[in-house]
């Protein structure tokens, strides 16, 4: 997986250069590039036997039943996940540092582009790591492949990869718990969605004070 922050780089590099459309043009890239890994992955699932949208759930969910559980799970733990990052970047160093490194690169991303970028992502990533690999070595083990695989240049770098495990850990578990892959696809937009806006738009720095330290600048 091309980590959050990769996604970040690629969506905010060369802005001061190329402008508006070669920003465009770089969000259709990934895009595409994400769609092309969903596909070879839900492909490569099927060659060797097994659905990649589902697979038999330890709750024994099946059908709409399953689709429905999955959801609510994926939607619960979307909106966690999505507030625990915001707790994160104002408490942990790291979490800081992380955000203080990518945010430069989502400067002027549209939030069109952040959205077709949060849906790409997820939906391929989810079809290579859950769909995918997840069966052929479980849910563990898939889940430190995908954590391994978020790499970030820097002082956040080990956070965020411990990060990125638990939250694949998370990911599998509502798969194989529910039987479908509904749940982690949209869990895994709602956070890639939300934190790029997040990264995009907010400044977890502290500010220069003036006066002496009495007022904020």
């Amino acid at each position: 997986m091309a980590a959050l922050g990769a996604q970040a780089e690629r969506l905010g590099a060369g802005d001061e250069g190329p402008g508006v459309l070669a920003r465009r043009r770089r969000v259709l890239l990934l895009v595409a590039a994400y769609g092309a890994v969903g596909a070879a992955a839900a492909g490569v699932s099927l060659a060797l036997g097994h659905d990649p949208l589902s697979c038999d759930g330890w709750l024994g969910t099946r059908g709409a039943a399953a689709v429905l559980v999955s959801l609510g799970l994926g939607v619960c733990l979307g909106a966690m996940t999505i507030a625990a990052s915001r707790i994160m970047v104002r408490r942990a160093a790291w979490a800081r540092a992380l955000h203080a490194a990518l945010r430069p690169a989502v400067h002027g991303a549209s939030d069109a582009g952040l959205v077709a970028v949060a849906i790409a992502s997820a939906t391929g990533e989810e079809l290579l790591f859950r769909g995918l690999v997840l069966p052929l070595v479980g849910v563990a083990v898939s889940s430190i492949v995908f954590g391994a695989l978020h790499q970030i240049r820097g002082p956040a770098r080990w956070g965020w990869m411990v990060w990125a495990t638990v939250m694949g850990l998370l990911f599998g578990c509502v798969f194989a718990a529910t039987g479908s892959l509904a749940g982690p696809i949209v869990a895994h937009a709602m956070i890639n969605g939300a934190n790029l806006r997040f990264l995009r738009d907010n400044d977890p720095s502290p500010r220069p004070r003036a006066l002496g330290g009495l007022l904020r600048r």
